[in-house]
């Protein structure tokens, strides 16, 4: 007898659990295996055309060390997939709408769309938590030693708590592990306070990470009892019959709200990898990829008149004594790791930073013909500027000295900043795609059945797999607009729990427990794994260096 079976008191025959055994056709072994053959060989492709095109080809060294971090980055989003979106397909595969192997194809295609289409608002965001220090050398072996460490640490927590059939958050294990290299960074650096890690963007994504699975739990059971208002038809909230496919309408919106879910989850979750792997690039081809070189030369005009407008408005609340660039760049960092950036010091710095950026441009014309060995000095300069300038716009103090038009303007010229320096190369997105698309179709079955099958009492409804995946589809596309992470994990597991609480059934408190044991525990364990992890891979680069 199945666990739904035995607690809600029907025959076995009746409430039939769903076939999660099918195996593919031989024929879709060698197509899996072609596309993650393709997928790479189409990436290391694109790098080497990439590098050639700027006249700075890659050394067979560089080119080994750069396919091993992207290959690390890309696992994280393969074990995201059969981690993370196995829930899209727990309801379909559940209320027999979809056969197991087809809901699983079928979820792995709309994350591969929804990655592809998607903005990259959130892959940014993720990179703003990482310390300033070693995003400004992240080509440095520092650099390098935090992204391994966060990315393992990552995949680490992940395939511990599928082993355990535990639904827990990829994005809450890649934020826990920032999280502890900031740290990490900060304590063997002696940095004072908490400098190591930009607190108001941690607040910023733990909050969305914390009220996301609440309004996941608290929408899909009010979904679920308007529904039971405006919709009387009774199917929608028993248990389906056997292994019966439900009625054509039912189960297009089952199919429906699947697909909404997945190509959500790409959008959301795939950005994570992809502002990693920008971080990678970075460090290893710098004149390839720290400066967005796609950007018009008809809009370097504006830039620079931005730029301009930017370091008089700095220069009005400055010292009044323009100092050398890099004491500017000095004085613009440490009030950064202070959190000290309403001073005299700080806009004198600003403005002086943001008055050679915009002389560089101007010289050059356009940023695809900045030489290679300028270009790491002003990506940095223009990263520095452009996060100084996002804390200037959003701190009351400093706000208060500018006038509203002068907000407006550092806020047009953060925007150019951004543009400059913050955007993902099309190949960047399709291997992603792909790898999180091809990990959707591989071990989602320990996840599946904790969905389907041990977080309420009874066997999931049509009405409650819809309510839950409706809820869950609209949360991650709100959060993507906005550009905050959120996981797909907690809002759906939880948006399962308030369907069933909504549709009568009790939850299992076993279950639930663990889930909530997971959720507490993965930022901690994260933290602490991703620190150690980056302080060995730290003493290795020292013993290789000596």
């Amino acid at each position: 007898m199945t666990p739904y079976a035995l607690a809600g008191g029907e025959s076995e025959s009746r409430i039939r659990g769903p076939k999660l055994d099918a195996s593919l056709h031989p024929s879709g072994r060698w197509i899996f295996l072609a596309l993650i053959v393709g997928g790479l060989a189409y990436a290391g492709v694109s790098i080497l055309s990439d590098t050639a095109r700027v006249g700075e080809p890659m050394a067979v060294g560089v080119f080994a060390f750069l396919g091993l971090a992207l290959l690390i980055a890309l696992g994280f989003e393969f074990v995201n997939g059969f981690h993370d979106t196995a829930n899209a397909v727990a309801t379909v595969i559940y209320t027999h709408s979809l056969p197991a192997p087809v809901a699983v194809i079928w979820s792995g295609f709309f994350n591969f769309l929804g990655v592809v289409t998607s903005t990259g608002a959130v892959a940014y965001s993720i990179i703003t938590l990482l310390p300033i220090d070693l995003m400004l050398h992240v080509g440095s072996a520092g650099g390098f030693a935090m992204i391994f460490a966060l990315l393992l640490a990552a995949v680490i927590w992940n395939l511990a708590t599928w082993a355990v059939g535990l639904p827990n958050s990829s994005s809450h294990a890649l934020i826990g592990s920032i999280l502890g290299v900031g740290l990490a960074n900060q304590l063997l650096s002696s940095i004072p306070g908490t400098s190591g890690v930009d607190m108001e963007q941690v607040r910023k994504v733990l909050s969305a990470l914390l009220f996301s699975p609440l309004i996941g739990f608290a929408g899909a059971l009010m979904l679920l009892l308007v529904m039971k208002r405006f919709f009387r038809d009774d199917r929608l909230y028993r248990e389906p019959e056997g292994d019966t496919p439900p009625p054509r309408g039912i189960r297009a919106l089952l199919i429906f709200t699947c697909t909404a879910v997945s190509f959500a989850h790409g959008g959301n979750d795939g950005q994570k990898g992809m502002g990693l792997i920008m971080l990678i690039l970075i460090g290893c081809a710098p004149t390839a990829y720290a400066l967005n070189r796609t950007l018009p030369e008809s809009a370097m005009p504006a830039f620079v008149r931005s730029a301009d407008i930017a370091s008089a408005a700095y220069a009005a609340h400055g010292t009044g004594h323009v100092v050398p660039l890099d004491q500017a760049r000095a004085a613009v960092v440490d009030g950064v790791r202070a959190k000290a950036i309403d001073t005299p010091q700080v806009y004198e710095g600003l403005s002086v930073l943001s008055h050679d950026i915009g002389e560089r441009i101007a010289d050059y014309g356009t940023l695809s013909r900045v030489p290679a060995a300028i270009v790491p000095n002003l990506r940095n300069d223009m990263y520095l500027v452009l996060d100084t300038t996002r804390m200037v716009t959003k701190d009351e103090g400093a706000k208060s000295r500018f006038t509203a038009g002068q907000i407006e303007s550092l806020n047009g010229y953060a925007k150019q900043l951004e543009r400059g320096t913050r955007y993902i190369p099309l190949w960047v997105k399709i291997t992603v795609a792909l790898a999180l698309g091809l990990g959707t179709m591989v071990g989602w079955r320990r996840i599946v059945v904790t969905v389907g099958e041990r977080i309420g009492k009874t066997h999931l409804t049509y009405g409650m797999g819809a309510a839950a995946e409706l809820m869950t589809a609209a949360t991650i596309l709100l959060a993507d607009q906005l550009g905050r992470p959120v996981s797909t994990t907690h809002i759906l597991s939880s948006g399962v729990a308030g369907a069933s609480v909504a549709n009568g059934a009790g939850l299992q408190a076993r279950t639930i427990r663990n889930m909530a044991l997971a959720w507490i525990m993965t930022l901690p364990v994260a933290m602490l794994l991703s620190g150690t992890l980056y302080w060995l891979l730290l003493k290795l680069t020292e013993v290789l260096a000596g």
